[in-house]
């Protein structure tokens, strides 16, 4: 079912009806020895989502009994399984794009997705995956020409957007299209009216600097920024552009935007590739929030971020888990997550 209409994406710290996640595939992991540790460290994420909100866990067929094993039993009435093909686990970039209306009625973006600019091959299946999961809960699907990847957009809920020129103009995703073109598209789908345009997302950020790693929302008109003070790092000077930015624009209601820092934690690599560790990849759930932490060296760094995600948002309960077996991937707690705000939907 194709619609046309003033459906609008909410904010992530809307309540959800559910968020959905898919299950690692073996072959597509960059290493594919740590796959019992990713699954682990997917199988913790889903647990701590399913304490506050239900989880629909995507999976191949082969990979559901062992995906079901892991996350247990303790919360078996808010986790689901949800058998769909995919090549790869990060539906925050595969997934559809949940928006609804005035009336709160429910309908899907369907992007295009092409693997990261066609960094993993294939693709084919996880282009599929978003209008599968709309059919599957009698939502309205909205098909988009252009490719986009949810971890490249954060919305504040009251029209105002945020992105990467990294990211959201490379070539690798939608060479033909001016940026022009894309703002009209994404303003026309999103139902937004003002985007803030980052330059660059984390240094080495494979993704191509995807904004959900560097910058998000906290509420309209603050925005949460991941912020690196050592000038020998090539985020200080990332820091330094977005922050001159943010500090110079106004939002889509013509607010200034207030900034709020969280300190880099300290640099780390795996098999010799730096990581791109981030804490401003965390992800809201009902009355919460998952927060990646990453131990050792950055112990103290985790649990400054902790204090200011709880000053941010006093009414919400911090629940970290261990990011490093994501992000040894590419990613983490948001990408690997998706979330279907409530909202009115067709049922059998």
């Amino acid at each position: 079912m194709q619609i046309n209409s003033q459906y609008f994406m909410p904010a992530e710290w809307e309540q959800h009806e559910r968020t959905f996640i898919e299950w690692p595939v073996k072959d597509s992991l960059v290493w594919p020895e740590n796959y019992k540790e990713v699954c682990e460290g997917y199988a913790n994420v889903v647990r701590a989502i399913a304490a506050m909100e239900p989880v629909s866990v995507i999976v191949n067929e082969d990979t559901k009994e062992y995906a079901r094993e892991l996350c247990g039993n303790k919360f078996s009435n808010e986790i689901t399984f949800l058998s769909i093909p995919h090549n790869d686990a990060w539906v925050r970039d595969n997934g559809p794009t949940f928006v609804w209306n005035d009336n709160k009625e429910l309908a899907g973006i369907n992007w295009r997705f092409n693997a990261w600019g066609e960094k993993y091959v294939p693709y084919d299946l996880d282009d599929k995956v978003a209008k599968k999961v709309l059919e599957h809960y009698h939502v309205p699907v909205i098909d988009s020409p252009i490719i986009l990847e949810g971890g490249s957009i954060h919305v504040d809920g009251e029209g105002t957007l945020l992105t990467t020129e990294e990211c959201l103009l490379n070539t690798n995703r939608n060479a033909s299209l001016s940026r022009e073109e894309i703002e009209e598209e994404v303003k026309e789908k999103l139902k937004v009216s003002k985007i803030i345009w980052l330059k660059r997302g984390l240094y080495g950020d494979e993704t191509d600097g995807h904004v959900d790693n560097i910058a998000c929302f906290a509420r309209p008109g603050v925005i949460l920024l991941q912020a690196c003070h050592d000038e020998t790092d090539p985020n200080y000077e990332i820091t330094k552009e977005n922050l001159e930015i943010l500090r110079n624009v106004t939002d889509a209601k013509g607010r200034k935007i207030e900034v709020i820092e969280i300190a880099q934690p300290p640099i780390r690599f795996y098999e010799e590739e730096r990581l791109t560790l981030s804490y401003l990849n965390f992800y809201f759930v009902n009355d919460g929030i998952i927060l990646p932490v990453f131990g050792g060296d950055a112990i103290e760094y985790d649990k400054k971020a902790e204090e200011v995600l709880q000053k941010v948002f006093p009414e919400r309960r911090i629940l970290p888990v261990d990011g490093m077996p994501l992000i040894k991937e590419g990613g983490n707690v948001h990408c690997i997550t998706q979330q279907m705000p409530k909202g009115i939907r067709k049922e059998d």
